[in-house]
């Protein structure tokens, strides 16, 4: 007797878990940033835009052929951006992230490249990557949401 009042304990344990478990209200994802939401990311999104605008620094280097300075520029100021893009690209909606996340890694790519062909002192390489980079870098832009 005392085994089927175990057996029976069990059994109304794992019923229990299982309609608690069931029971739950689910959490619906949002599908649009609330005001709130793009107050919060304009914190995050303001250092990538002047990061954008500096931009035009290193196309004048590269047009200059300062060679030095373009590494120099890729890993100074811009050596940063890396985390601001991965902090931001986390905080955009679920549907959002992935593509921000692709176009900020191809950005990295191109930024990588273009450090590559100023090792090399390529002026040719160097202006297709930055143009590119400003490419990748003007879509991730056109996916945060903007503010008011």
């Amino acid at each position: 007797m005392s085994r089927l009042r175990s057996i029976l304990s069990i059994v109304l344990v794992f019923v229990t878990i299982f309609l608690v478990s069931c029971g739950s209200p689910k959490a619906s994802i949002p599908t649009t940033y609330s005001p709130e939401k793009i107050e919060q990311l304009q914190v995050l999104i303001e250092p990538v835009t002047e990061a954008r605008e500096k931009m035009s620094v290193l196309k004048d280097l590269i047009a200059d052929q300062n060679w030095i300075d373009v590494q120099t520029y890729i890993h100074g100021p811009l050596g940063g951006l890396r985390q601001q893009l991965r902090n931001l690209s986390t905080s955009l909606l679920p549907k959002d992230q992935k593509p921000a996340t692709d176009l900020a890694k191809e950005l990295f790519n191109r930024l990588e490249r273009l450090d590559a062909a100023a090792k090399e002192r390529s002026i040719s390489g160097a202006e297709a990557q930055f143009r590119q980079a400003v490419r990748d870098f003007d879509a991730y832009l056109d996916l945060l949401p903007k503010g008011s």
